[in-house]
């Protein structure tokens, strides 16, 4: 008796095999996040910015906030309306280096929300990260003497 080949067992066989590839992959980053996250160990790269009463803009230059350890380092644009003009004309965008902060996470369905509470940051009153497995990433700025703004980017792996 001859057993014969069919054509689609193979691809069956084949789309398994990538499905499971596939999935060890994503599980892989999922589990790189995670030990960012709480490890205090990250880069949030800024893709796009929305202030609180304007459109969407997109951002060519380089914006991030790093996240190493005891220091938090944020390097991102303002736009939106502020409160009460800073003393310093040039000292438009959200920079500053802290290394006194509150830090909290949380697992969810699909990411993580992250809280960072700065303590010698004038004006910033919290960064509100959520994280996605993929790697994806939205930030929202609240700031004591400017309106809220919300980025969106993606976490370096």
């Amino acid at each position: 008796m001859k057993i014969r080949s069919y054509p689609g067992r193979r691809f069956l066989l084949g789309s398994a095999l990538v499905f499971l590839v596939i999935s060890v992959q994503a599980q892989d980053v999922k589990n790189d996040f995670a030990s960012k996250i709480s490890g205090k160990h990250f880069i949030f790269k800024a893709q796009t910015a929305t202030p609180t009463s304007g459109r969407l803009r997109q951002l060519t230059s380089d914006y991030d906030v790093k996240v190493s350890g005891d220091s938090l380092i944020a390097y991102l644009p303002y736009f939106g309306r502020a409160y009460s003009a800073p003393i310093d004309p040039t000292d438009g965008g959200i920079n500053f280096t802290s290394v006194s902060f509150d830090y909290k996470y949380s697992q969810r369905k699909k990411g993580w929300d992250l809280t960072i509470k700065p303590k010698d940051a004038n004006g910033i009153q919290d960064l509100s990260f959520t994280i996605f497995d993929n790697g994806t990433a939205s930030l929202r700025v609240n700031s004591i003497n400017r309106q809220p703004i919300s980025f969106n980017g993606y976490l370096e792996k």
